[in-house]
C-alpha cells in the first residue's frame, strides 16, 4: 500500500474549502428536515448525489464505474453500508438537536480520523503536535457543551446520536483512504450512492409511511446543497 503523500498547497486549500462546505451541511440537513422525515431526506439526497456522480463520470469520460472485479464487492458493500448507517444516524440526530450542536459534533470527525489513521494507515502517525491539536479540539467541545449539559436536556439524545455519526464518519474516511489505493474512487462513490439510496428508500417506506413531505423551495435548496457537492466531499 502506498504511503500518504505530504500535503501540498493545492491539497491544503482544497481540504479547507471542502471542510468549510461540509461544516454547513448540518444546517442544510436541519432545513430539509422541516419538510421531510430523516430517512426520506437521506434517500433523496443519495439519489441526487448519485446522479451528480454519474454526470461527472460521463462528462469526464470516466469508464468502468460499474465493472466490479473479484474481491471488490466486499469493500464496496462495506463502504456503502457504513455510509448509510453514518448518514442515517446524522439525520436522525440532527432532527433531535440544534443545528449549532450538530455542526460542532459532526465536525469532530476530523479528530477521530487523526486517531484512527494512526492505527490503520501506514505512515500516518500521531505526533506531539497532532496530540496537542486533538487535546485542544476535545477540550473545546467539552467547554462548548459543559454549560448546557444535563440528562434532562432536550438535545442530549440527538447530541449523542450525532456524536456516534461523527465517529463512524472518521472510520469511513480512514477506510476509504485505504480502499482508494486499490479501487477507483468514482466507482466507490457510485456504489455508496446506490447502496445508500436503496437502504434509505426501504427504511423510509417501512418506518415513515405516514410522515408527510412538503415539496418546498427550502427543501429543494437543502437537497441541492447536500447532493450536488457530495461527490467531491466524500472523495
Amino acid at each position: 500500500m502506498a504511503h500518504p503523500r505530504p500535503l501540498d498547497l493545492r491539497g491544503t486549500v482544497l481540504a479547507l474549502i471542502l471542510a468549510a462546505i461540509w461544516s454547513a451541511n448540518p444546517l442544510a440537513v436541519k432545513i430539509g428536515l422541516a419538510d421531510a422525515p430523516p430517512f426520506r431526506l437521506a434517500w433523496m439526497r443519495f439519489l441526487l448525489g448519485g446522479l451528480a456522480i454519474l454526470a461527472y463520470a460521463w462528462w469526464t469520460r470516466h469508464r468502468g464505474v460499474f465493472d466490479v472485479h473479484p474481491g471488490e464487492w466486499r469493500v464496496l458493500w462495506s463502504l456503502g453500508l457504513l455510509f448509510a448507517v453514518q448518514i442515517g444516524l446524522m439525520n436522525v440526530g440532527i432532527a433531535r438537536t440544534t443545528a449549532t450542536h450538530a455542526a460542532v459534533l459532526v465536525n469532530s470527525y476530523a479528530v477521530h480520523t487523526v486517531v484512527l489513521a494512526h492505527f490503520f494507515i501506514p505512515g500516518d502517525r500521531l505526533t506531539v503536535p497532532k496530540l496537542g491539536g486533538i487535546a485542544i479540539a476535545y477540550l473545546g467541545i467539552v467547554l462548548l457543551f459543559a454549560r448546557d449539559f444535563s440528562f434532562q436536556s432536550g438535545t442530549l439524545v440527538g447530541d449523542l446520536i450525532v456524536s456516534a455519526s461523527a465517529l463512524l464518519l472518521g472510520e469511513r474516511i480512514v477506510y476509504m483512504a485505504r480502499a482508494v489505493q486499490r479501487l477507483d474512487p468514482i466507482k466507490m462513490l457510485v456504489f455508496q450512492a446506490a447502496i445508500g439510496s436503496a437502504c434509505f428508500f426501504l427504511v423510509s417506506t417501512w418506518w415513515e409511511p405516514g410522515e408527510p413531505t412538503r415539496y418546498t423551495a427550502p427543501l429543494a435548496a437543502s437537497l441541492l446543497y447536500q447532493g450536488s457537492w457530495w461527490p467531491d466531499s466524500t472523495s
